[in-house]
């Protein structure tokens, strides 16, 4: 807030916001803001990349440094108003005891004093030094400070690069194992469809082997039975006859008899029948094969899930009515929310979005794991996430970590994160259920496919402030956005 004071308000605006005194050699930015030469020289030191105003962080040109020769003259007319402002009012330019001018620092008691202290009891033993070579002495302390702070800066700057540069690699990496993983099962499809293909082909010709033996043993059985039946009645026949009868011929009749012993028929040959037992056994043991990898992959599936996931609580989540924009219309169950054609007519209270076609959750979070999904359909224009409980609700919004949402989107044809700037996901589809998870410990929140339990993008640890947090949801035209139970 600005001095109440039009001596103040002036000082203010005839300071420079790095070194907190008047500007020496004014100059202006392209954005507007003005700063002492040295001090934005200093600022932008070592730097080889864009560079940006230290007060709206817009990116400005090193080169386009205007002298600002109307406020440094302004600057002289302010030190001299302030000095005669300070001597009429006893401020802090004058010595409240003596009414004389402070041009001495106490070193012992870290403060200005003017002449007449210097000579009194107080001050008579202590350390004495011009007013402007201990100002100097400290302006040196306070740049070496802040040269500290800013090298502090830079680094977090460049963890915070560090950390999204590792998160693209990452997505790149499990984009690459989703490749893998496709290819890899696609060919397993094709072998498993191999094999069937040629183990019931063998089967096949196997069953028409045991057909053809088995049909050639009939036929020759069907033969032998005929003969035998046609000789048991000729034998009979002759049993009846008179005995001078039946003796005639009685040899040739028994040598027929001798000739037509039944002949065993082919059997199955131990060949065959050890093919059958040994494709049998190789049945058996691809079937058990089979079965292993099967009982086996849910599990580690469910295990690469729980490692990525941890223990996140599911949570029951409902719509906030209070916040709906109003020209979102939510379910009676408030699970479920769609954009309206109409505006509806309802209290502007400061809670609710307007004009943003946003809504937060009911839950509000500060502590431990949790996870919910949003179904999100085939509309075009959407996205969701988590937002702080303070951020803005009226007018526009900046939908990224810095306006405090952290949030994937869907914008038709493209699926990206709201970074600043958005960052694009290569994603081979858009997902139809996407899972929160929020750990406020961590401070990360993590998005997952919720069809195929694929990662699609992660805050990392640290990035979600330690506030309350609320789900959050934006939905554009022709969308509807659903919270899953």
């Amino acid at each position: 807030m600005a001095a109440e004071n039009p001596v103040e308000s002036l000082q203010e605006e005839a300071t420079c916001p790095i070194c907190l005194e008047y500007f020496t050699e004014p100059v202006t930015l392209e954005c507007g803001h003005n700063f002492c030469r040295a001090c934005i020289s200093q600022c932008w030191e070592g730097s080889t990349t864009a560079v940006s105003c230290p007060q709206c962080r817009e990116t400005v040109q090193q080169r386009n440094l205007r002298p600002n020769r109307q406020l440094a003259n302004v600057v002289e007319i302010v030190k001299r108003l302030s000095l005669r402002a300070a001597k009429g009012a006893g401020g802090d330019g004058v010595c409240d005891r003596h009414q004389e001018a402070l041009k001495l620092f106490c070193e012992e008691d870290q403060t200005p004093i003017c002449v007449v202290c210097d000579r009194s009891r107080a001050h008579g033993a202590h350390t004495v030094v011009p007013i402007e070579e201990a100002a100097q002495e400290y302006k040196e302390k306070i740049q070496a400070h802040l040269k500290i702070l800013r090298e502090e800066r830079e680094k977090l700057l460049g963890f915070k690069v560090t950390g999204e540069g590792k998160s693209q690699e990452y997505l790149k990496q499990t984009q690459t194992e989703r490749q893998k993983i496709v290819s890899e099962f696609q060919q397993l499809r094709w072998f498993l469809e191999e094999q069937e293909r040629l183990l019931l082909s063998q089967l096949e010709k196997l069953d028409e082997e045991i057909v053809r033996i088995q049909n050639e043993n009939v036929s020759k059985l069907s033969e032998e039975i005929s003969r035998l039946s046609e000789l048991i009645s000729e034998m009979e026949g002759k049993c009846q006859k008179p005995a001078s009868e039946f003796l005639q011929n009685i040899r040739s009749t028994l040598s027929r008899w001798e000739k037509g012993k039944f002949q065993q028929p082919e059997e199955i040959s131990p060949e065959l029948e050890e093919r059958v037992s040994g494709f049998s056994q190789k049945t058996i043991a691809l079937l058990e094969a089979l079965r292993k990898f099967k009982d086996t992959l849910p599990s580690a599936l469910e295990r690469k899930t729980g490692e990525l996931l941890g223990a996140h609580r599911q949570a029951n989540m409902t719509l906030d009515p209070d916040t709906a924009q109003p020209q979102l219309v939510l379910s009676q169950d408030q699970k479920s929310v769609r954009w309206g054609h109409t505006r509806q007519d309802l209290p502007n209270n400061p809670e609710r979005f307007d004009p943003e076609p946003c809504v937060l959750g009911c839950e509000r979070f500060t502590s431990g794991r949790h996870c919910w999904e949003v179904e999100v359909g085939d509309g075009g224009f959407w996205a969701v996430g988590v937002a702080r409980e303070s951020v803005r609700r009226k007018g526009g919004i900046s939908h990224n970590p810095e306006g405090g949402i952290w949030a994937v989107e869907r914008d038709w044809s493209q699926f990206r994160v709201l970074t600043s700037p958005v960052t694009p996901l290569p994603l081979s589809r858009v997902p139809s259920r996407i899972r929160i998870c929020l750990d406020c410990d961590q401070g990360q929140v993590t998005f997952i496919d919720a069809d195929d339990e694929a990662p699609i993008f992660t805050f990392p640890p640290g990035s979600v402030p330690g506030e309350r947090i609320r789900p959050w949801l934006w939905v554009g035209g022709g969308s509807q956005l659903r919270l899953c139970p």
